[in-house]
C-alpha cells in the first residue's frame, strides 16, 4: 500500500480591539484595516477553523521534495472552496443577466437586483469596494 504526505493546516483567528477616531464607520474600518500595529494581538483558539489539507505528495517525508499531487477539492478550506466557486456563479449569473439583452427594451424585475449582485460581485473578485 503506498504512503503519501499530508500538509493539513487550521486557521487560529488573531484579531485587536482597538478605537479609532473617524467622522464615519466606513472612515474607522479604513483605519483599522490600514493599522499595521499588531503589538496588542490576541488569540482566540476556541474559534479556530476546521482542518484542511492545503498539500499532498507521493511517498512518505516528501513535503516540497517532489511535485505536489492535485488535492480533490472536498478536502479544501470550505471558505476557500466557497469563494473559488463564487466566480463560476458569478459567470454563470452574467450570461442569465445578460442573455436577453436588445429583446425588450423594459427589463424582468430581478435584472436589477442581479446587475447590483454583479458589480459586487466584480468588485470583490477586484478586491476593491463595494458599489453605491
Amino acid at each position: 500500500m503506498p504512503f503519501f504526505t499530508i500538509e493539513a493546516t487550521y486557521r487560529i483567528p488573531v484579531y485587536r480591539q482597538r478605537a479609532y477616531e473617524a467622522d464615519t464607520l466606513a472612515q474607522a474600518c479604513r483605519l483599522a484595516i490600514e493599522d499595521d500595529d499588531w503589538s496588542d494581538q490576541k488569540e482566540d483558539f476556541e474559534s479556530s477553523s476546521e482542518t484542511y489539507v492545503t498539500a499532498a505528495w507521493p511517498g512518505r517525508d516528501n513535503a516540497y521534495r517532489v511535485t505536489a499531487l492535485p488535492v480533490p477539492s472536498q478536502f479544501g478550506e470550505t471558505v476557500q472552496r466557497k469563494a473559488d466557486h463564487f466566480e463560476t456563479l458569478l459567470g454563470i449569473l452574467k450570461v442569465l443577466a445578460h442573455a436577453s439583452d436588445g429583446a425588450a427594451s423594459n427589463p424582468p424585475f430581478w435584472r436589477q437586483r442581479a446587475d447590483a449582485a454583479i458589480a459586487k460581485a466584480e468588485a470583490i473578485l477586484a478586491g476593491a469596494r463595494d458599489p453605491d
